[in-house]
């Protein structure tokens, strides 16, 4: 499911932008664009993005501009005693030399220490960014997920309104097609038995067709295959409407819905049921194709 967001903070350490992006992906695939000062703070980053993100392709980036700060004021007494002791030594030895100025001594390294950044705040400020950005993320991710949900359930409406349509037509296609059955064997039999002595009686004949066409009509019987697609449609839809993590029980029951249309369309028996079939498949699909977008 694609997503979207992005959150700034400013904070003692300086200006942070946590951006967060997804497109659609069956899995979670986690990638990380951060400056390498700031790589140690990746495992934070990722355990705290999989705990509220199971699916997509989830590019997280981070970036992190420092304030200037001003140095201590506070000089290194020790390193100023070394540096007079040495320059009254040097001064000794060579007295026409010039003595060290004060811009020079407050330049020497050393001398004026900067603040160093505490990496606890930085992580906390942070963590801060990123549950701003992960709660944004995530409510625009709900907001595709309800316009999904509105497309699938009127496919689960189309597809019931199918069912409801063929489902008149089993009884009838199945009576057509055994009394075919029967006037086709009769009429081989008779031939087979007006060539020459018969094989078979009349008993076993008549026993035999209703053997042939009671195991004819099983074969293209489907009103088993259209109560299983009904009663799949209905637990999707009520897999929808309870909402939560979706994704892989939506998948299976695409498998199973696209199982069911695919035997329907092998044992159609009339054209009205194979088109169904059809219908029922390209419908079918199009779902298959959101739901690997829902997490």
């Amino acid at each position: 499911m694609t997503g979207y967001a992005v959150s700034n903070r400013d904070s003692e350490a300086g200006s942070i932008t946590l951006e967060i992006r997804s497109v659609n992906s069956r899995f979670l695939d986690l990638q990380f664009r951060i400056n390498d000062d700031l790589r140690m703070l990746e495992p934070m980053l990722r355990e705290t993005i999989t705990a509220r993100v199971s699916r997509g392709k989830v590019e997280c980036r981070l970036s992190f501009g420092r304030k200037e700060r001003v140095a201590s004021l506070a000089a290194n007494q020790e390193l100023l005693s070394a540096l007079h002791s040495a320059q009254q030594s040097v001064l000794g030895m060579f007295p026409e030399a010039r003595p060290l100025s004060v811009n020079e001594l407050l330049r020497w390294p050393g001398v004026l220490h900067e603040s160093e950044l505490s990496q606890d705040t930085l992580q906390a400020d942070v963590l801060a960014t990123l549950k701003i950005a992960l709660t944004a993320f995530i409510e625009s991710r709900q907001r595709e997920g309800a316009a999904l949900m509105s497309m699938l359930l009127s496919r689960i409406d189309e597809i019931e309104a199918i069912v409801a349509r063929i489902t008149p037509l089993v009884p009838a296609a199945v009576e057509q097609f055994q009394q075919k059955a029967i006037d086709r064997l009769r009429e081989a039999l008779g031939l087979a038995v007006s060539d020459g002595k018969p094989a078979i009686t009349t008993e076993e004949m008549h026993e035999r067709i209703r053997q042939e066409v009671t195991l004819y009509g099983i074969r293209i019987d489907v009103a088993e295959e259209l109560t299983r697609l009904s009663g799949h449609l209905a637990e999707t839809r009520e897999i929808l409407k309870k909402g939560g993590q979706v994704g892989k029980r939506l998948d299976f029951m695409m498998q199973e819905l696209n199982r069911e249309a695919n035997t329907l369309g092998s044992k159609a028996a009339v054209k009205a049921l194979s088109d169904a079939s059809m219908q029922m498949k390209l419908l079918i699909e199009q779902m298959r194709e959101q739901v690997q977008n829902l997490e």
